[in-house]
C-alpha cells in the first residue's frame, strides 16, 4: 500500500483516493471517506454496450447503444496501529476506544439504510400501505485523482478483519470493494450523478485527444488499404 505522503524532502505529496456521499436532492456533500492507504492496484472492467445483431448483420455490428458497462475493483487497508501508539491525541480517541469499528461503520453506511428508514417502512406496512417506495439513498462518488470523479454503486464489499485488540475490536482490516459505474443509462440527465458522469466522459475525451494520431508508420504501414 502507498502511504499518503513521502518522508523524503522535495517529494510531491501524494493525493489520497476516497469516497464521497452526496444528497442527490440537495446536492449537499454529506461526508468524505479518504482511504488511509491508497490501494496498490485498481482493476477496471469495461464492456461495450452494443446492439449485437445476428451473425452476418452487417448494418448493426458497429452501433453502440450507450455508455459502456464499467466496474471497478480495489482493496483498501485500514490499520489502527499508529493511532494506538498515540492514545492521548483527541483525533485518535475513536480508534483507541473502539478500534476500527467506527471506520467500518462509515463504510457499511454506503450500502445500508438507516435504522430510522427501516422502522418507517415497517410502520407503513403495519398501517396497511401495500406499496412503499424506498427513500433514495445518498449518491456515492469514487474519487481517484482530479481526473477520475465517478458516480458509483457499491456492488459488493468484502471485509476481512485480520487483527484484534483485547476487546475483540478489529485493529487491522482489508476491505475489497466492487463498484458499478453509474452512467446516463442509469440516471436521468437532471440527476447530479449523470452530470458527474458526463463531466468524467468529457475529461476522458480530452485526455484521448492529447495522444491521438493518424500516422500508421509505427505499425509498419504507410497507410491502411
Amino acid at each position: 500500500m502507498s502511504a499518503p505522503a513521502s518522508g523524503y524532502p522535495g517529494t510531491p505529496r501524494m493525493l489520497r483516493g476516497g469516497l464521497v456521499r452526496i444528497d442527490p436532492r440537495t446536492r449537499k456533500q454529506l461526508d468524505v471517506v479518504a482511504f488511509q492507504y491508497n490501494p496498490d492496484t485498481v482493476t477496471r472492467t469495461i464492456q461495450p454496450r452494443a446492439i449485437g445483431g445476428e451473425p452476418g448483420d452487417r448494418l448493426e455490428v458497429l452501433r453502440l447503444t450507450g455508455p459502456p458497462h464499467e466496474s471497478i475493483k480495489l482493496d483498501a487497508e485500514l490499520d489502527a496501529t499508529d493511532q494506538l501508539e498515540q492514545p492521548t491525541l483527541s483525533a485518535n480517541a475513536p480508534a483507541t476506544e473502539q478500534g476500527l469499528l467506527p471506520a467500518l461503520a462509515v463504510l457499511e453506511r454506503l450500502v445500508t439504510p438507516t435504522a430510522r428508514e427501516l422502522t418507517e417502512v415497517d410502520s407503513l406496512f403495519d398501517q396497511g400501505t401495500m406499496e412503499v417506495a424506498p427513500m433514495e439513498s445518498p449518491l456515492t462518488v469514487l474519487v481517484w485523482g482530479v481526473k477520475r470523479v465517478v458516480p458509483v454503486l457499491v456492488s459488493s464489499m468484502s471485509i476481512t478483519e485480520e487483527a484484534f485488540d483485547p476487546k475483540l475490536q478489529p485493529i487491522r482490516v482489508k476491505v475489497s470493494f466492487e463498484f458499478k459505474v453509474l452512467t446516463t443509462n442509469d440516471l436521468p440527465l437532471a440527476h447530479i450523478g449523470a452530470s458527474l458522469y458526463i463531466a468524467y466522459r468529457q475529461g476522458v475525451e480530452q485526455l484521448a485527444g492529447m495522444v491521438t494520431g493518424s500516422d500508421a508508420r509505427p505499425l509498419g504501414l504507410e497507410h491502411l488499404p
